[in-house]
């Protein structure tokens, strides 16, 4: 993702007028000077979105620690006129750039002195400004949910685990994975969570002594549930509760001398810094690189030293030595054996990863469970989407725990009148995270014309609340449910959404699960269309992408593959539009990108059809460039789900499924379940920074149910970010950008220092 991050750092820079230049080689570049420090264009950072590291090179440099090797530094920067740097990379690069900046004014006072720079040269350049960017697999920044890189690096452990799970369920074996983080067991964790691990060893939350025995009582308790595969995963920092190592053939010398059971040990290594970022990594990073460049003109000498980054979905900017400083901390508690305080430092995020696999891997002994004799039936609804079945999985798991009976429902509404329903166990959701597409069945279809027939099977299966995983289907479904409870009193009970669409079109959710899956699908795609472009030179692709009438998956696609242009029903366009594009790529054939991607919504406007589209392009562009289409199809709501989607899948489920058992035990009234209130049928939903709990009704004046997408949609803000990146002159609302106070930004203002 640092590629993505340089794109955009490069092209919102000269969109504002500033210079930008590359530094080569990292902080050493900055030493040597001369060739490593280039003036950047353009055309400098075409094809370089869906490259894996980083294209101007990164090294650790040990005269930049030096006080003489940051005097050269300075005086290659002065040399240029450069007074902002935006750094991408982990702590350490970061606190260095901090001590460079403070220690700037005297670097240039003592250059003054040797004769190197001018008095006018110290006055001018007087101050440096520095934003950050997190650049580090390994998730192990304070302050950040997510830091660029963290999300490739899983979706690399999670190809492997895939791969894996197939051999080691035909032979019976167990396999010990080894994944990176020295410090920080962020990447051990979500994979863990995202593939069902058995057991995970992280720094941070060292197993209890004696963990040896409870290990191998799960490990054969698992066997004899006829579970023919065991993973664990080892995170290379991992420690024992006396700050002891940990080591994967430890693990895996104990398994074979206590149980015997045959076991391999494969350890990633550096497979999870490599391979082509994900969307998310690519969307995060271009978010980020254009956040910097907005935060480096607006710093002034008083603003402290800031880092980008991102809170849930809230672009954010934050004091640099701050987030170092509480990162420098959680080492510090973990070195002296306060573990709990290390995860509570991690933040909230890694806790709550922390405690859902907690909830989620081992199975309490039957004695040791709760019974409060309610039961609740969980099902899908809508079309197929990647990480419906590790919804499943986590709502049947969490229900178990808190003691109530839970009941799958097959093939959505249709399937639960036709009482096509039965109880569902712990084992029975084994090995669910990694699998696509709908395993219970889902339909479309909605329950306003089964509704007597439902009642009777919530009748006589005694069901005391509903979970239903879907999409826009689910969330009408659950407004026709409650509208019919003053006539059936069966449907008097706590209901709770939880949204899974490839579209992500459902009101009270800037995410659903699925839409990341589909995301990577079409940015995969478009790279390979890219790249066949690149080979025949002056071609255009036009893309159709699913969605209904929501654009997210063409306008966040069109982002992540770094297309020319996305067509959506929100934003609505006319023939002058489709000819300033058409235009505006005939213009780039004549530079040295002679390629061009356009993405459109199927349903962006019914006139202009993916075909006229084509034909359009194909008549306009004649003897300038040819055109092909391509319509992606059912492909988008197919294939293995993706980490985000497993991950996010599991933890919104749990937490729906908690808020059933608050919802029960509140509405249990002399031995019945009676719930009519809005607020007992909820839609839990991710919004900016929180999972919100939202009555449907509520939600009902946010909906335009004739285009079946919100009113109001996030990502919208996001498409402006689209079009500077493709070179379209644009106005950009900086009034949601990170919270140290803005000021409105003129290009003008843009012109006095480099980047």
């Amino acid at each position: 993702g640092m590629n993505a991050a340089v794109r955009a750092v490069v092209r919102m820079g000269i969109y504002v007028n500033a210079k930008v230049y590359f530094i080569y080689e990292g902080y050493q570049g900055m030493v040597d000077g001369g060739d490593n420090i280039v003036e950047v264009s353009w055309e400098s950072v075409s094809s370089i979105l869906q490259v894996g590291g980083t294209v101007i090179g990164s090294a650790r440099c040990k005269p930049f620690r030096t006080r003489e090797g940051r005097l050269q530094a300075a005086f290659n920067l002065v040399q240029r006129g450069i007074t902002n740097l935006c750094v991408i990379g982990g702590d350490g690069s970061l606190t260095g750039a901090n001590l460079f900046r403070e220690e700037w004014s005297g670097l240039l006072e003592e250059l003054a002195q040797k004769g190197k720079i001018d008095a006018e040269a110290v006055k001018k350049y007087a101050y440096l400004n520095i934003v950050g960017m997190v650049g580090s697999i390994d998730n192990d920044f304070c302050g950040t949910d997510m830091t660029i890189g963290t999300d490739s690096a899983l979706h690399r452990i999670i190809e492997v685990v895939d791969a894996i799970m197939t051999t080691a369920q035909s032979h019976q074996r167990t396999f010990v994975l080894e994944v990176m983080g020295r410090h920080c067991g962020y990447l051990a964790l979500v994979s863990a969570l995202a593939c069902g691990a058995d057991w995970v060893f992280i720094p941070e939350y060292p197993p209890e002594e004696g963990w040896e025995d409870s290990m191998c009582v799960k490990l054969s308790e698992n066997r004899a549930r006829k579970k023919r595969l065991n993973i664990i995963i080892v995170a290379e920092g991992a420690i024992d509760c006396h700050n002891k190592p940990i080591t994967s053939e430890k693990v895996k010398d104990l398994v074979v001398q206590r149980l015997g059971f045959d076991t391999r040990v494969t350890i990633l290594g550096h497979v999870q810094r490599g391979g082509t970022p994900s969307a998310f990594d690519r969307i995060l990073a271009s978010r980020m690189g254009v956040e910097a460049v907005l935060a480096l003109l607006e710093a002034t000498p008083d603003t402290p030293a800031c880092v980008v980054s991102l809170s849930g979905n809230q672009a954010v900017r934050l004091p640099l030595m701050e987030c170092v400083q509480m990162t420098q901390e959680v080492q510090k508690a973990m070195d002296e054996g306060r573990f709990l305080e290390a995860v509570r430092l991690r933040g909230r995020s890694f806790e709550n990863n922390l405690n859902t696999y907690k909830l989620l891997s081992h199975k309490k002994p039957d004695s040791e469970l709760p019974k409060t004799n309610f039961n609740v039936a969980v099902l899908n609804v809508g079309a197929p989407a990647a990480g419906m079945n590790a919804a499943v999985r986590a709502a049947v798991r969490v229900g178990m725990t808190e003691g109530h009976k839970i009941f799958a429902v097959i093939d959505g509404f249709e399937g639960f009148a036709r009482g096509k329903i039965k109880e569902i166990s712990w084992g029975d959701v084994g090995g669910w995270t990694g699998q696509g597409g709908s395993i219970l069945g889902t339909k479309r279809t909605l329950p306003a014309k089964y509704l007597e027939k439902i009642a009777d099977q919530m009748r006589t299966n005694n069901i005391n609340a509903l979970m239903v995983i879907g999409g826009f289907e689910a969330y009408l479904g659950l407004l026709e449910l409650s509208a019919a409870r003053e006539k059936y009193d069966e449907f008097c009970v706590p209901m709770v959404m939880v949204p899974a669409t490839v579209s992500n079109n459902v009101p009270g959710s800037d995410f659903s699960i699925g839409a990341d899956t589909a995301l990577n699908t079409i940015t995969d795609t478009c790279d390979r269309i890219k790249q066949s472009a690149s080979g025949t030179k002056r071609r255009v692709f036009i893309i159709e992408t699913m969605g209904g009438y929501c654009g997210y998956l063409a306008n966040m696609g069109a982002l992540a593959a770094g297309a020319d242009a996305a067509y959506i029903f929100e934003e609505q366009f006319d023939i002058r539009e489709l000819q300033a594009n058409v235009e505006h790529l005939t213009e780039k054939m004549k530079t040295s990108i002679q390629r061009g991607l356009v993405l459109r919504n199927e349903n962006c406007n019914e006139n202009y059809t993916t075909d006229f589209i084509y034909q359009l392009y194909s008549e306009e562009g004649k003897g300038v460039f040819d055109c092909r289409k391509n319509v992606l199809g059912h492909m988008q709501q197919g294939g293995a789900p993706s980490p985000f989607d497993r991950n996010f899948g599991t933890k919104i489920s749990a937490k729906a499924m908690q808020w059933i058992s608050k919802k029960l035990k509140e509405t249990y009234r002399k031995g019945k379940v009676f719930a009519n209130t809005d607020d007992s049928v909820c839609l839990l939903g991710m919004r900016r920074r929180n999972l919100v709990f939202q009555p449907v009704a509520e939600l009902k004046s946010e909906t335009d149910f004739v285009h079946r997408i919100p009113k109001e949609q996030w990502w919208l803000k996001l498409r402006p970010l689209m079009k500077i990146l493709a070179k379209y002159k644009t106005s950009y609302d900086v009034s949601d950008s990170g919270q140290l106070e803005h000021v409105a930004m003129l290009p003008k203002e843009a012109e006095t220092g480099a980047i």
